[in-house]
């Protein structure tokens, strides 16, 4: 047991950073080690490689993503912003370099071969954007000669730009609602809302209307019968075979059939095998986490840490909830990864990094009171010399 009075690097880290919350974080990426195993071998075999191929790789990932997650959290505020500052940097530059030279799949480039390794920059580009554009907003309602909000909405239409070119819609509209989300919680006026959800609005038909897979994707689920809906279908199937306490681990058939059910419908082979009662425990884990994630960020009195921190767990929580409503059909297929569940290295490495941020943004940190802030205004010079 590490004593309080203990001074050291890792001594200060264990009794500030909030353990509920980085427990919360290791179930959730354990979770997707077991998932893996119950939802991943049918499509190795489908590609006839070892049936454990991804089970491996997913494990292999998680050693650096808990890695990064934790020597993130022990980083300052200050250090945080520099380092997304970096990271959107080089994601801007890999994500303009996979317009040329990235693997196209299913028509969409969206990957980069780094060093044998796959890489999808975009998603290390969504924790970094949040960080920059809270630090943004909260520097402009700090210094009003800051224009943040110009800036902020600058670096928004330069990342909308790069993923419309991919194409990558799920993306461009997840990164869209958190960013209106980061004005909202800045304390944007209610005249404003309303202009800016217009806004958002007629980006979706703008979409719809240009992008004929985003046309067909929403056609389909609004009437089924306009074209292939396997997948949601077979999702479907998985809820009501597994029922509510699934058929047994390994015991899933439909799975078998349905091509993405280690990435994107991991949720519905979660429901087949253990049960729409596991599924329900996961998502009370993702909403403790979430809510938690809020919580400690509602109690920070600085902006930029309560700000930062409050859009990262948007985005988390987002993402989230736009994968589980595809898998139960509340919304159209967005290709999205569940978070820490889903496989995928990108996916898990990125969501590490931003929910090691949000560790470092939580810390317990000294506050100054009401005798601290006499004494710093007595030493200060006064106003009229």
């Amino acid at each position: 047991m590490v004593s309080r009075a203990d001074r050291s690097p890792v001594a200060e880290w264990i009794w500030t950073v909030d353990r509920l919350l980085l427990a919360g974080f290791l179930v959730l990426m354990i979770g997707g080690i077991v998932l893996s195993f119950a939802a991943s071998p049918p499509v190795a075999e489908r590609l006839n490689i070892d049936t454990y191929h991804f089970v491996k790789r997913q494990a292999l990932f998680l050693v650096p993503a808990i890695v990064i997650m934790l020597g993130v959290s022990a980083l300052s505020p200050r250090q945080v912003r520099r380092l997304a500052l970096f990271v959107f940097l080089g994601s801007v530059a890999l994500m303009v370099a996979t317009l040329f030279l990235g693997v196209e799949v299913k028509g969409a480039r969206r990957w980069v071969q780094l060093g044998g390794i796959s890489l999808q920059p975009s998603e290390f580009l969504k924790p970094a954007f949040v960080i920059l554009v809270a630090f943004l907003l909260s520097e402009s309602g700090r210094r009003r000669e800051v224009p943040g909000g110009l800036f902020a909405g600058l670096l928004f239409l330069i990342c909308v730009a790069l993923l419309v070119a991919q194409p990558d819609f799920g993306q461009t509209m997840l990164l869209s609602m958190v960013f209106a989300a980061l004005f909202f919680l800045n304390g944007l006026p209610w005249l404003a809302i309303i202009p800016l959800g217009l806004l958002g609005v007629g980006g979706l038909f703008a979409a719809y209307a240009l992008l004929p897979h985003v046309q067909s994707r929403v056609e389909r689920f609004l009437n089924p019968e306009a074209g292939d809906t396997f997948n949601v279908d077979r999702a479907i199937e998985s809820f009501i075979s597994g029922s509510w306490f699934g058929r047994g681990p390994g015991e899933g058939t439909i799975k078998r059939v349905l091509p993405e059910s280690h990435t994107d419908f991991i949720f519905a082979v979660t429901a087949e095998e253990f049960g729409i009662v596991v599924c329900l425990i996961l998502l009370a884990v993702f909403a403790f986490v979430v809510l938690r994630g809020l919580a400690q960020a509602g109690r920070d009195t600085d902006p930029f840490n309560r700000l930062a921190a409050s859009g990262l767990m948007v985005l988390f929580g987002l993402q989230s909830c736009i994968n589980m409503a595809v898998n139960v059909n509340l919304m159209p297929a967005k290709g999205m990864t569940l978070p820490f569940i889903s496989y995928g290295g990108s996916s898990l490495v990125s969501v590490a990094l931003a929910m090691g941020f949000v560790l470092a943004l939580t810390r317990k940190r000294p506050q100054p009171t009401r005798t601290d802030a006499v004494v710093v205004s007595r030493l200060q010079p006064s106003s009229l010399a």
